[in-house]
């Protein structure tokens, strides 16, 4: 008799899972398109509530800490562009202490899936794209309408802080969500580092005391988002007398943050103890 041939396909990936698990909740908002368009563009006016508030401020004064109308827009729609990704990627993992309060993290971890993937892809809201959308929108405004003598390097850095930017939220999303397996109750900490922390990025530094600005430089990179780079595209001077090289810096501090988070979250995960529900 012929040897029985077994199926044994290994386990997706964690990009394979995120990717279906995220694709079926997609064809979940679309099965109801009405709803999911009044969702996105709910998101998208909710989030451009920040930008009015911008736009009243410059209705009564000429300029916001030295900077123009077009500059403050130039940070708000980089640093909403590099949160708005990452909150489109990795929002639902915010969720996490409440899963591990009512103990359905335990689902998850008899699957033979990351676990990582599997948390920040369950219930994907494709309706985050309403701030993603909103955050181009101003920065494509603020790139046509800026007075700056653009260079090759300057035209280079902007996408580059865009992607950095992006894995450096996403750092802070998942470090976030790490720190939720000892207090449960922690999501509205990690929303002061990740939704503060980038409406704290849409204004420039010099608005604000020194330092703070020390703090999301030295402490908690905020500051390489977009301010750095964003300043030497802009011609500024740099806060606390930091060097020029410093805008490029990004890439090499996006990657440490995302080791940093990576660590916090096997630790986390490693730690974790099962509710035995």
């Amino acid at each position: 008799m012929a040897d029985r041939v077994t199926d044994r396909r290994p386990p997706p990936g964690a990009w394979s899972a995120y990717r279906m698990i995220a694709a079926m909740w997609i064809r979940s908002a679309l099965a109801y398109r009405a709803s999911f368009v009044m969702m996105l563009a709910g998101n998208f006016l909710v989030t451009a509530f920040d930008f009015v508030v911008i736009a009243l401020m410059f209705s009564q004064v000429r300029s916001l800490g030295g900077y123009s109308f077009a500059e403050v827009a130039f940070l708000y729609g980089t640093s909403t562009t590099s949160f708005g990704l990452a909150n489109a990627l990795l929002g639902s993992i915010d969720k996490l202490g409440a899963r591990v309060r009512d103990g359905t993290l335990d689902t998850l971890l008899v699957r033979p899936v990351p676990v990582l993937a599997q948390v920040a892809a369950d219930r994907f809201g494709l309706q985050r794209l309403g701030r993603l959308l909103q955050g181009v929108l101003v920065l494509t405004g603020a790139l046509v309408t800026l007075d700056v003598h653009w260079t090759v390097l300057k035209v280079l850095l902007v996408p580059l802080m865009l992607l950095c930017g992006t894995a450096i939220f996403c750092a802070v999303f998942v470090a976030g969500a790490a720190f939720q397996f000892w207090a449960q109750d922690a999501a509205e900490v990690q929303s002061a580092f990740t939704y503060g922390g980038q409406t704290l990025l849409q204004y420039p530094p010099t608005v604000f005391a020194k330092d703070m600005v020390r703090g999301v430089t030295y402490v908690f990179p905020l500051a390489f988002v977009n301010w750095l780079p964003a300043l030497y595209v802009l011609g500024r001077p740099y806060p606390l007398a930091l060097p020029h090289w410093l805008a490029f810096a990004p890439p090499p501090v996006a990657a440490l943050c995302l080791a940093l988070a990576a660590l916090a979250w096997r630790a986390g995960l490693r730690g974790y103890r099962s509710t035995g529900s």
